[in-house]
């Protein structure tokens, strides 16, 4: 018997068997042009418009697999321990950029095929963390905030203080599950800069979030934090803007707070991994994303602010101008981008283990 058609009886689908047999029937470059039909794309949870990844299968006659992550570190990890080589394409965000490039886990862009770059909104041009676009594309941005279901009667206040100072607390509350962020707001309740490198911050943080998670629900994503304001579990979660605005769009007793205190804005990019399998493909996946109506649809699925000149203009009055997605000027110089802290990110880790021990 011919061992190449016992190759294929596991498979469970006659019209993909089909496909194999016509493939090893023509031979070794049709079996590998078959198997190069695929892209895979990491990314955060509910990050993309599923329309846009089955238009962009049928017009690249491909398939897209989608795996999920819910933290940067997690992200990382998983790249670093092989998904260089298993993923095509990956979006990370700022301050991870450079961390990525430092591992050699990116690969350099082509700008060639990446003619759609030309839209990208000028605030999003050659940004600190990656000069030039050598590696990465900006894809969307936002904030980090506060989403509030304010108890009757009450006008809450814009304050890091409803989760760290127990005599403010709305009622149970979500902490962001995600190290860097976190620490984030408490640096900025307390004064500092997101970026600072103090262990004397850093050990005043960890005190402050440690007594917070003993009142608090626990941790989650954001996603999980929209989802247990909008049930009535919590009352309040730390989210990024635009869970905030999809919740806000479900239930509008829900109010998206940016503390007067500071938050952090950051902007996630589409990158492709140092030894993404399917590389031309990435690049047109990238480019395919840049076109602008394509740009607007995601930007309008995820409610996240979209870093594309021309999908903004293409978004609804009311979207374009949504204060939870795009804050104004004013509200913007309160921010800060994290950014990566080199050696320092292991006593992040460190405070991490730390406090999810507690």
């Amino acid at each position: 018997m011919d061992t190449r058609l016992i190759l294929c009886f596991g498979f469970r689908s006659p019209g993909r068997l089909l496909s194999w047999l016509l493939a090893l029937w023509m031979g070794p470059a049709s079996l590998a042009a078959a198997a190069e039909a695929r892209l895979n794309l990491f990314i955060w949870s509910e990050y993309i418009d599923p329309a846009v990844v089955a238009d962009f299968e049928k017009a690249h006659n491909c398939r897209v697999t989608v795996d999920l992550y819910e933290d940067s570190e997690s992200m990382l990890a998983r790249l670093a321990n092989g998904g260089d080589a298993l993923y095509d394409v990956a979006v990370p965000s700022d301050n991870m950029v450079p961390v990525l490039i430092r591992r050699g886990l990116l690969a350099p862009l082509r700008h060639e095929t990446l003619t759609n770059l030309r839209h990208l909104d000028e605030r999003f041009r050659n940004p600190e963390y990656d000069r030039g676009h050598r590696y990465s594309v900006p894809y969307q941005w936002g904030t980090m905030g506060i989403l509030l279901r304010p108890p009757p009667g009450t006008s809450p206040e814009a304050t890091w203080g409803l989760l760290f100072d127990p005599a403010r607390q709305p009622g149970p509350f979500v902490l962001i599950d995600s190290p860097r962020d976190l620490f984030a707001a408490a640096f900025r309740y307390l004064g500092r800069s997101v970026n600072t490198t103090n262990l004397a911050d850093l050990r005043r943080a960890l005190d402050l979030l440690s007594a917070a998670r003993q009142r608090a629900l626990g941790f989650d994503g954001s996603v999980g934090g929209m989802n247990k304001v909008l049930s009535g579990v919590a009352r309040a979660a730390i989210v990024y803007s635009g869970e905030a605005a999809r919740a806000i769009r479900a239930d509008t007793n829900l109010v998206y707070l940016l503390p007067r205190e500071g938050t952090i804005l950051w902007v996630d990019n589409l990158a492709i991994p140092a030894r993404a399998p399917r590389r031309e493909l990435a690049e047109r996946f990238i480019n395919f994303v840049l076109e602008p109506r394509n740009a607007a649809r995601i930007a309008r699925y995820t409610r996240f602010a979209t870093c594309n000149r021309e999908a903004r203009s293409q978004l609804g009055p009311r979207e374009a101008s949504h204060p939870a997605i795009y804050p104004d000027e004013e509200t913007l110089s309160r921010l800060e981008y994290l950014k990566d802290v080199g050696p320092a990110s292991r006593w992040f880790d460190e405070a991490w283990t730390r406090l999810k021990a507690r």
